[in-house]
């Protein structure tokens, strides 16, 4: 019976120290990783700087007046192609629905407005050398759904 205490509390304290060692090496492990991690972020800068939230169309038009009607927009991958905004449904939170515009290829208008498609990426922006050329529309037609 005491040989098998004695062989009991062997393996316990065989158990026991590989436990500490186990737990020591992580805890090595940890602050080498540290140690070695802030020298590569002191080299760079602090503050990392944020991306710029790309915005969808409505997020555009929302600042223009009269929501946009009138002025050119375009995605910003497209390099020739632009939309002359003509009519805007919005949905009651004002970040989207649905828009209408004439197509400018070349600087060449579409003769009949569409519908715009992937107003809701969020890749749109104003295109601010095209100056506003509906001007002689009073009535703007920008609804509320």
């Amino acid at each position: 019976m005491a040989s098998a205490l004695t062989s009991r509390l062997a393996s316990v304290d065989r158990t026991s120290s590989f436990f500490r060692v186990s737990i020591n090496f992580l805890r090595n492990l940890s602050t080498n990783t540290s140690d070695s991690a802030s020298p590569a972020v002191a080299g760079a800068s602090p503050t990392k700087p944020r991306r710029k939230k790309e915005k969808n169309l409505f997020e555009v038009a929302q600042f223009l007046p009269n929501w946009g009607i009138g002025y050119h927009m375009a995605k910003t991958h497209w390099t020739t192609v632009s939309y002359q905004i003509t009519k805007i449904n919005l949905y009651k939170d004002g970040r989207h629905g649905k828009a209408w515009g004439l197509a400018y290829k070349d600087g060449v208008p579409a003769d009949a407005p569409k519908k715009i498609s992937g107003v809701h990426k969020r890749c749109w922006r104003y295109i601010p050398n095209s100056k506003k050329t509906n001007q002689s529309s009073p009535d703007p037609q920008v609804q509320a759904a």
